[in-house]
């Protein structure tokens, strides 16, 4: 190739994704695996340990507790040491943490783990939302993060028949089902980790696999997003955690997160109350069709969004698809009604984060992008330590297992509500669009 001869920022960005989404995917499906893998081992920890539901629902919520409080100070770290050695050690120690779950005979060391791998998890998902705008610009960063998303459905139709097939374990050197099921998938965790440390570049100045050509003509797309963000959104780490818009956005994040951890902790056993039968091998294959349902819709969806600039509109509609999923799966008496409902869910509420990324992407930038993204992921993550509560009081409540599922189905409607009204005045939005426009006429 002749160095002096014009990229095109297409071919330089199929490059980089080609290069690091797989490998940042991997790490995705990990970190969901190991985040909700206790909805399958639920049923046998309690039994073995004890566990009612209401310390069941704390525990598994108690983790966000942890993530949210360490996330901003992990990604500005980040932001100073690079990802290539911060994502190593988030890596190597959540999946220590995870396996170390093992060990839990007692409600104390469920929540104390629990907390711990929230801590130790935290930052990770943030940090790689800001690592991707290292690599991607405006006009690719939809379809950037929507494979990176890729990780929650992939960790569901292969995670799920994994874990079952470890629950099947019982008995094996004389550790139970659920021990096997902490062990190996936390193990997992900590080698890739271990991986992350070599096969990482912080920037595209130290990709030795990019070319000087290719370099900078991502230089050049990279730089004029920065200006434009700098334009609008605050440029310091504490002007950003104050900001408005920041603050806006966390609050929806945090809608979204309720809809999503309220059905993903209890998917296993909802399917398999569909199924009439107990939590193992035959539920994790059928428990895995709403993620393919997903798989496919992430994949469609962002790519669209890009073309046309419509993330706003686009994710409105999912998030409103996802609401009446989620809310229909709990009424239905019919098992075939209440699988498409949670295809819809599922397919909504993944598809619909690509696209809510791109809304303080493009508001923020270097180290008021670390500290923002780290907030807005923190304070929406709560939303995982809200919903297992609020779904057990709403049950508890009205007396119906229906009642948890249509309150998280109106939390998603009601983040689709504030996006498609209280966003509207986004300084970037027409911006936004001029950029689509003149990218596609270039």
């Amino acid at each position: 190739m002749d160095p002096q001869a014009p990229v095109s920022l297409e071919a330089v960005n199929s490059k980089v994704m080609r290069r690091l989404l797989p490998f940042l995917l991997l790490m995705y499906v990990l970190a969901f695996l190991d985040r909700a893998n206790i909805g399958f081992a639920q049923k046998a920890l309690q039994h073995d340990t004890g566990l009612s539901n209401a310390a069941f629902a704390f525990g598994a919520g108690v983790f966000f507790v942890g993530y949210a409080l360490f996330e901003v100070p992990s990604n500005i770290l980040l932001h100073r040491v690079g990802a290539r050695v911060w994502m190593c050690r988030i890596m190597v120690t959540w999946g220590l943490v995870s396996a170390a779950m093992c060990m839990v005979h007692t409600a104390t060391a469920f929540y104390t783990l629990r907390f711990l791998l929230g801590v130790a998890e935290a930052g990770f998902f943030p940090g790689v939302i800001y690592y991707l705008t290292h690599w991607f610009p405006q006009t690719s960063r939809a379809r950037a993060v929507g494979v990176f998303y890729f990780g929650a459905p992939l960790a569901f139709i292969f995670g799920s028949p994994l874990s079952g097939s470890l629950l099947q374990l019982h008995g094996a050197w004389g550790l139970t089902g659920w021990q096997w099921l902490f062990l190996v998938e936390g193990m997992l965790a900590s080698a890739v980790g271990v991986l992350a440390f070599w096969y990482l570049d912080n920037r595209p100045e130290n990709a030795g696999w990019l070319d000087a050509q290719e370099k900078a003509t991502l230089r050049s797309a990279l730089d004029e997003d920065a200006r434009t963000a700098s334009a609008h959104g605050p440029h310091r780490i504490l002007a950003a955690l104050v900001d408005r818009r920041v603050l806006l956005l966390s609050a929806i994040y945090l809608l979204i997160q309720m809809s999503v951890y309220g059905v993903i902790f209890y998917l296993p056993q909802q399917v398999a109350a569909f199924l009439g039968t107990s939590v193992g091998l035959r539920v994790g294959m059928v428990a895995a069709l709403p993620w393919l349902c997903a798989l496919a819709v992430t994949w469609y969806v962002p790519r669209r969004a890009d073309r046309t600039g419509q993330h706003r509109r686009w994710a409105v509609a999912l998030l409103v698809i996802a609401g009446l999923g989620i809310g229909v799966s709990g009424l239905a008496h019919s098992p075939a009604i209440g699988l498409i409902a949670l295809c819809c869910a599922a397919s909504g509420f993944i598809a619909a984060q690509p696209l809510f990324w791109t809304f303080p992407t493009r508001h923020l930038t270097g180290a008021a992008a670390a500290g923002g993204i780290a907030l807005i992921n923190s304070l929406g993550g709560l939303g995982g330590f809200i919903a297992p509560s609020l779904r057990t009081a709403a049950e508890h409540t009205f007396a119906s297992t229906s009642a948890g599922l249509v309150v998280l189905g109106v939390s998603s409607l009601v983040a689709a509500l504030m996006i498609g009204t209280l966003l509207r005045r986004d300084p970037a939005q027409s911006s936004d669009a001029f950029g689509h426009v003149m990218h596609r006429a270039r």
